[in-house]
């Protein structure tokens, strides 16, 4: 037995999202989580397409800078790749296999799952315990994407000054900070299903967790962006303008009426329609609480409206809310942000794995 226990590394959480990095560095001790560095640097117009790298070096600079505003020193990060961009499927192995027989039957196999060729993807997998049916065989979550989707973030972290040490899938990152959602609300149970509805800049994602395990994702085009442009038809603005009056306010006085509150109506029309295709599965017919996640969460008043017409309890998603902080983390700033930080937490989080 060894004497002295080797720390591990710690790992920086890097979310690249349509519009922007979002770093952050956790630090953990006996009393819970810390929040030690924290940035958030916009992405130029353009550098990344329907979550896909378009403009390699943007991104890279844009890391670098988050890098440098931070404060932070270290120099491994963990990424994720979007639900779309990854094939997952559970399969069922012999129970009695090791790890290394395991590693190897899969790889013979995995043809029959992955539609592209094999020197075309990266393929991983984790055990997720016995099959309920037949205790001989164990089930298998398979993930694979595109060699591509890894490489570009990689390489895209490299010329911003850190390495990819873990590539992640946004959804399994949002159901490791999900167990901190958990103690945000009166009515603590770990047990209960909840709904995450992240709602970024273009993309909406559903994730229901129960038990702390996921068990439905689903993903489709919708987010802030259409505010935005609506924002630019109604008055007349440059895309960049319209973006900053919508955070910071200045825009006339019909603008909340007439523009603000037919889109949170969308919203909800939104998660109603995504909870809807959750029912169908089969799976349950109910949710015991929404998490609303993403930039559009900090929409004034959305999580009021959303509980009113579904009839649930809804909550803006704060992993944050039991944390203490370094005396570099603005706590307002921290606190305004913290619902689109979701992907970011679930990556730093793997640093305690």
């Amino acid at each position: 037995m060894p004497l002295f226990k080797r720390k591990k590394p710690a790992i920086l959480g890097l979310d690249i999202s349509s519009t922007s990095v979002k770093l952050l560095e956790l630090a953990k001790d006996s009393d819970g989580y810390r929040v030690q560095s924290l940035a958030i640097e916009p992405l130029p117009d353009n550098a990344i397409v329907d979550k896909n790298i378009q403009d390699i070096e943007a991104v890279g600079e844009t890391i670098h800078k988050a890098v440098k505003r931070s404060g932070t020193k270290l120099k491994n990060a963990a990424v994720a790749v979007t639900g779309s961009a990854v094939i997952t499927k559970i399969i069922t192995m012999p129970a009695d296999l090791s790890d290394g027989e395991l590693e190897t039957q899969i790889e013979l196999e995995a043809d029959q799952y992955i539609p592209y060729p094999l020197e075309e993807i990266n393929l991983d997998f984790e055990k997720l315990g016995p099959t309920k049916s037949n205790p001989e065989t164990i089930d298998v979550l398979l993930a694979a994407s595109r060699s591509e989707n890894i490489e570009l973030r990689s390489a895209a972290l490299s010329l911003g000054g850190l390495q990819a040490k873990i590539v992640d899938v946004e959804a399994y990152t949002i159901e490791n900070s999900a167990t901190l959602i958990n103690g945000q609300s009166d009515t603590d149970n770990k047990n209960r299903v909840m709904a995450i509805v992240d709602i970024g800049a273009t993309m909406t994602s559903l994730n229901i967790v129960e038990n702390n395990h996921l068990i439905y994702t689903r993903e489709q085009s919708f987010g802030g962006k259409q505010l935005t442009e609506e924002i630019m038809r109604r008055y007349g603005l440059a895309y960049d303008e319209a973006g900053r009056l919508k955070k910071e306010g200045g825009l006339p006085d019909n603008y909340i009426p007439e523009v603000l509150e037919p889109f949170k109506e969308t919203i909800a029309q939104q998660v109603s329609r995504f909870l809807q295709f959750f029912y169908t599965s089969g799976q349950h017919n109910s949710v015991d609480l929404i998490a609303l996640a993403g930039g559009c969460a900090s929409i004034p008043g959305i999580d009021e409206l959303i509980e009113s017409q579904l009839d649930t309890p809804t909550v803006i998603a704060n992993p944050f809310a039991k944390m203490s902080l370094s005396s570099k983390v603005n706590p307002q700033a921290l606190s305004n942000d913290a619902p689109s930080l979701m992907i970011a937490c679930g990556l730093a989080m793997r640093s305690f794995d």
